[in-house]
C-alpha cells in the first residue's frame, strides 16, 4: 500500500539545521526538567517501599485517607486518585517497606475504616526494599547502555562491515563502566560518559551509520524520560520496557532509510550525496508512515481503553513512536551526512 506519490520530494535534508536546533531544544528542556526533578519520578520499583491500592463503596475524600494512615504512623505517604474520580479508588505509595503481607493489608484496612467509616477492599499490595530498588535502577540503567552499544555493533557490521572494530570498541566501553561500577562510581555519570566517548570514537573511526543510529536513539530516550519528567509521571520498570521497545521500533526505521540510502549510493552514484539521502528519505516516507499510523491506532486505543495498569506504559510507548518516527526521518539520515561530509 503506497498512499504517497512516488515521486514525492519533500527536501528533508534541506531542512536539517531547523531539524537539529528542535532536537536541540526538547533535549534541553527534557535534561533541565530531570536536573530541577532530581531525576525521573521513580516508582516503588526503583525508589523501594510500599504500594497499596484501595477501593472503597461510596466517595472517600483523600484527607479522611491520610487521616487513618497517620494513625498508622505512616505520616510520609503519598495518596492519588486511580482512574475515574467516582470509582473512589486510590493509590497510597510510602518509603516504609518494613510492614508485610496480610499484617500490612488489615492494619491499613481497620486504619481506613476507622477514619472513612467505610469498608475498604485491599486491591493490591506491593513492596520493594530499598536495596532492591537500588539495585533494579543500575540494572535498567545498564540494560538500555548495552543494548545501545549492541544495536551499534549490529548497525556498524550490517551497512559497514566493521564487526571486529565495534565489536572490541563496545566490548572495551562495556568492561570499563563495569570495572568502574565495582568502585561505586555513579551508574547515570558512567553511562552518560560512555556514550559521549562512543559517538566521538565513532567519529573519528569514520563509524557513520553506526553514529546516526546511535545519536537517534539516545535522542528518543532522552526526550521520552523528559516528557514523564516535566508531566511527574511515575517511572517504573514498566516504562524501561517502553524504552528497550521504542530502542528497537526506532532502529527498525532507521535501518529501512540506510538501506535504502545505501541502495541508492550505488545506483545513483553521480548524484551528491545529499540528494540521494534525501531521495532515499522519499522513497521510504510512505512506508515509514504507514507503520507508524497502524504502531499508533494500537497505542492510542491501549492508551484510553487497556485501565489505569497500563496507561503510562501505553503514553510511553506513543511519545517515543513519534519521536522514533522523526529522528529516523530528520535525526539519523541527517547526522550520517554530516560525518560522511567530515
Amino acid at each position: 500500500m503506497q498512499f504517497i506519490k512516488p515521486d514525492i520530494n519533500i527536501n528533508f535534508t534541506g531542512n536539517r539545521v531547523k531539524a537539529y536546533a528542535f532536537s536541540i531544544v526538547l533535549i534541553v528542556i527534557s535534561i533541565v526538567s530531570l536536573v530541577i526533578h532530581g531525576g525521573p519520578n521513580y516508582g516503588i520499583d526503583f525508589s523501594g517501599g510500599t504500594l497499596v491500592q484501595v477501593k472503597f463503596n461510596q466517595n472517600i475524600q483523600i484527607e479522611k485517607i491520610r487521616n487513618g494512615l497517620n494513625t498508622m504512623g505512616l505520616q510520609n505517604t503519598s495518596v492519588q486518585n486511580f482512574g475515574e474520580e467516582e470509582n473512589s479508588e486510590f493509590l497510597i505509595r510510602t518509603s516504609n517497606s518494613e510492614m508485610s503481607g496480610d499484617g500490612l493489608s488489615q492494619a491499613v484496612t481497620e486504619a481506613l475504616k476507622g477514619s472513612t467509616g467505610a469498608e475498604p477492599e485491599i486491591r493490591r499490595v506491593e513492596m520493594v526494599g530499598p536495596q532492591v530498588g537500588s539495585d533494579l535502577r543500575t540494572q535498567a540503567l545498564l540494560a538500555i547502555f548495552y543494548s545501545l552499544l549492541f544495536i551499534t555493533i549490529y548497525i556498524s557490521g550490517r551497512f559497514e562491515m566493521k564487526w571486529i572494530l565495534s565489536g572490541v570498541l563496545a566490548g572495551a566501553l562495556m568492561s570499563a563502566v563495569y570495572f568502574l561500577s565495582i568502585f561505586k562510581v555513579g551508574i547515570p555519570f558512567l553511562i552518560a560518559a560512555a556514550l559521549v566517548i562512543t559517538i566521538a570514537l565513532f567519529w573519528y573511526m569514520n563509524l557513520k551509520y553506526a553514529m546516526g543510529a546511535i545519536i537517534a536513539l539516545i535522542h528518543d530516550v532522552i526526550i521520552t524520560v523528559g516528557v514523564f519528567s516535566i508531566l511527574n509521571l511515575e517511572f517504573s520498570l514498566q516504562i524501561v520496557a517502553a524504552l528497550l521497545t521504542i530502542i528497537g521500533y526506532s532502529l527498525n526505521d532507521t535501518i529501512i532509510v540506510f538501506d535504502r540510502i545505501r541502495e541508492n549510493i550505488t545506483s545513483l552514484n553521480k548524484l551528491p550525496l545529499e540528494k540521494i539521502i534525501n531521495r532515499s528519505i522519499n522513497e521510504t516516507l510512505s512506508r515509514t508512515i504507514l507503520t507508524g499510523g497502524t504502531t499508533l491506532i494500537v497505542l492510542l486505543a491501549l492508551f484510553f481503553l487497556g485501565g489505569e495498569i497500563i496507561h503510562n506504559f501505553a503514553f510511553a510507548m506513543i511519545v517515543g513512536i513519534v519521536i522514533g518516527t522523526y529522528s529516523s526521518i530528520f535525526v539519523a539520515s541527517p547526522i550520517l551526512l554530516a560525518a560522511t561530509k567530515k
